[in-house]
């Protein structure tokens, strides 16, 4: 029978350890000595102890020859020949903007077709828009009772020669804005008449200076219709009638601006078809010169009688000037146009 020994008695040694002292690791990055510093370490220090922790070393470049070039061929000369010529030098991809960053490369892939040229986009058109119809609402609410008291008196018969409506400074220089207006958005006519039945390239550098041209003739044909009128008139009636014709004229051209307003926003916006614009166009033309011969007879030749002499006088001083500037500018855009 065997004893069972005490566990007491042989007891084993504890082992005890020792501390061990960390390894000096080489720092292999400036980053790393930096970090060892203190942090109000000059830049006079930092500079030392980078320069303390490494040092250079001559480098030395391999001697062996140059076995990647293909079979059958010379192998390559080294890069640092001052006598290899500049191409040499250059790889394929020295020109590369992924291979220079600061060099610009471009566009990488296809080009798409360019969006062609729009009024609807067009920032300066968009503010004539605007500006045409925040002033036309400020005159509008400026001559209310002006507008609706010519409006109502347009049709009466006058017993006597002189005007009995007035304006005012304010309301006057409204209705000449609103005769710009109706330059502007004649202009704008012309300018689609041209683009769909003339062409849409010409020799000017930009499609402003097309509008810009056909207003300036708009704006003269209004000015010398003007002139035209108060010349005749003055030759053969009396001042206080070519007076009176002259206010029912103004009105007249101011009026026609307005309703052309919405022709020139439903075609610019909502893609209103050519046709469309021109029946609109034609139909509020002929209504404005009827309006214009009626206010003419009252005026001039309702005492007379004479009705010859009011056709020649009409014909001549207001259907002929409109035909020679609408042919003139049909002339101007097929001068101006790009014949391929």
């Amino acid at each position: 029978m065997s004893l069972q020994q005490d566990s007491i008695a042989h007891e084993e040694p504890i082992a005890v350890e020792t501390p061990v002292e960390p390894r000096q690791v080489k720092p292999q990055h400036p980053y790393q000595v930096l970090r060892q510093l203190p942090k109000d370490a000059t830049p006079a220090q930092q500079d030392s102890a980078i320069q303390a922790a490494f040092q250079p070393k001559e480098i030395n470049y391999s001697s062996r020859p140059d076995t990647l070039h293909l079979p059958g061929h010379d192998a390559g000369k080294s890069i640092k020949d001052v006598s290899l010529p500049q191409y040499y030098k250059e790889s394929f991809f020295s020109a590369d903007t992924l291979f220079h960053p600061e060099l610009n490369g471009g566009r990488y892939g296809v080009a798409g077709d360019p969006m062609p040229y729009s009024l609807r986009s067009d920032n300066v058109i968009s503010l004539l828009f605007i500006i045409c119809f925040v002033v036309g609402m400020i005159a509008f609410a400026k001559s209310r009772r002006f507008i609706l008291r010519q409006s109502k008196h347009f049709f009466y018969v006058p017993r006597s020669e002189t005007s009995a409506i007035t304006e005012t400074s304010s309301e006057v220089r409204f209705q000449f804005f609103l005769v710009l207006q109706t330059s502007l958005l004649l202009s704008l006519l012309q300018y689609f008449y041209t683009q769909h039945h003339i062409g849409t390239t010409f020799i000017l550098s930009s499609e402003y200076q097309l509008i810009a041209i056909y207003f300036g003739m708009w704006a003269g044909y209004f000015l010398l219709k003007g002139l035209l009128y108060t010349l005749v008139n003055t030759v053969f009636f009396g001042a206080r009638k070519n007076l009176q014709w002259i206010k029912a004229l103004l009105f007249i051209t101011a009026m026609e601006g307005v309703v052309m307003l919405p022709l020139g926003l439903l075609q610019v916006y909502f893609n209103m078809s050519i046709e469309s614009v021109m029946t609109y166009f034609i139909a509020v033309l002929i209504f404005v010169k009827l309006l214009t011969f009626y206010k003419c007879y009252i005026i001039f030749f309702r005492r007379t009688g004479v009705f010859l002499q009011i056709i020649l006088y009409f014909c001549a001083l207001e259907i002929i000037p409109l035909a020679a500037v609408w042919g003139a500018m049909v002339m101007m855009g097929n001068y101006l146009k790009i014949n391929y």
